[in-house]
């Protein structure tokens, strides 16, 4: 059992952070999985991919999570370190520096595409899922998984590039005749 789940805990920890942007409330995100796996292993069908069912199990948590926090509200995380945490930059790593500054704007792009758009992307475009196994583990048909895939990679581009008509709040709707 420990063989099989072991190797997916990295991939596992980077969707989780990716997800939630927390490092702490990601891996006890993690941890609730595995937990999870673990007590359910006998229930697993033993033909299926142990990796899909192990994301499987963490997108549900997360959504579990996400609706039982809805239901409660939204709390603020006090910070500890104040002023004494900022740090003056090195004059001399100002290409590291533009490097972090284009991630974080890529990371602050993906947090704000809606969450079903967000967790396909992730799946398939970081993890390497298949579009099949992206479906199973979303529990949609293929082809949303392809659509959403498709409107979330056009709006994250459109987001990094700075286009301000994109619409946070909803995404765009076309006419079908």
């Amino acid at each position: 059992m420990a063989a099989l789940i072991e190797p997916h805990i990295p991939a596992l920890r980077r969707f989780a952070w990716a997800l939630l942007r927390d490092r702490t409330a990601a891996d006890d995100l993690v941890q609730d999985c595995l937990e999870r796996a673990i007590s359910s292993w006998h229930f697993r069908r033993h033909e299926a991919d142990a990796k899909a069912w192990l994301f499987a199990i963490l997108h549900n948590l997360f959504r579990m999570g996400r609706r039982s926090a809805s239901r409660r509200g939204h709390a603020l995380p006090l910070d500890e370190q104040g002023d004494e945490g900022l740090q003056v930059a090195d004059p001399t790593a100002d290409q590291a520096a533009e490097h972090r500054l284009i991630w974080r704007d890529t990371l602050i792009a993906l947090e704000a595409l809606p969450e079903d758009q967000r967790v396909v992307l992730l799946l398939v475009g970081v993890e390497d899922f298949s579009y099949d196994a992206a479906a199973q583990l979303t529990g949609v048909p293929v082809g949303t998984v392809m659509s959403r895939l498709s409107r979330g990679r056009e709006r994250l581009r459109r987001l990094i590039a700075g286009d301000s008509t994109v619409d946070l709040a909803r995404p765009p709707l076309r006419r079908v005749k």
